[in-house]
């Protein structure tokens, strides 16, 4: 699926959007037959939708707090290219997975299960940009994690029998990835918030 300037594409992006979120077992029959190109997830759905929780985020400490707004900013940018990086990373660890459990390798279709199942994440950080309701984003994680146990096993032809342990197994890899790129950004943005909120700090004691 790739998203261009056209009206009929727009309309079957946000089909597809409204369909893996209200209809997933439905979706997933569409999704499984549907020509597809890592190029074309990616740029024409992936990119799209994992934008939210980033701009929702800037927006907040626009409104909100304003002297952390440029290591916000690059905070955000950073979450926005790991995250997009780690469902590329899931994709491939979906694939290679798939012998392990009797299912069939297909570095798209693994590509698919890793793409679409976020969607219910991506678009719940709309709520980042109030603080409280933040924390309703874990919830579009555990449904997100329903999509995905839907999924994976229809799309990379995983028995039954075998479907609940390929999906643990690759839930924990995810996590593991989500924990070392949180590291690696946090690594990298640590020194910039800490300098905004000491000039943060010398800024109120000056006031």
């Amino acid at each position: 699926m790739t998203v261009v300037d056209s009206g009929p594409v727009r309309r079957a992006f946000i089909a597809r959007v409204k369909g893996i979120l209200l209809q997933p077992k439905v979706e997933w029959g569409l999704i499984e037959s549907e020509p597809a190109s890592i190029r074309g997830l990616f740029i024409g759905y992936a990119c799209i939708l994992a934008a939210i929780p980033a701009i929702a985020v800037i927006i907040q400490h626009l409104v909100f707090v304003h002297w952390l707004l440029i290591p916000i900013i690059v905070v955000a940018v950073l979450t926005y290219i790991f995250s997009l990086i780690g469902v590329y990373i899931m994709g491939l660890i979906i694939d290679a997975l798939a012998p392990s459990f009797d299912g069939q390798r297909s570095q798209i279709q693994a590509m698919k299960v890793a793409v679409y199942p976020y969607t219910a994440v991506w678009v719940a950080g709309v709520l980042n940009i109030i603080p409280v309701l933040g924390i309703l984003a874990v919830l579009a994680g555990l449904y997100g994690l329903y999509i995905f146990y839907l999924g994976l096993p229809k799309l990379m032809k995983c028995p039954a029998e075998k479907a609940v342990g390929y999906v643990v197994v690759s839930i924990v890899v995810a996590i593991v990835v989500n924990i070392i790129m949180a590291i690696v950004i946090g690594a990298i943005t640590a020194p910039l918030m800490v300098g905004a909120l000491v000039g943060g700090a010398v800024t109120l004691g000056g006031g």
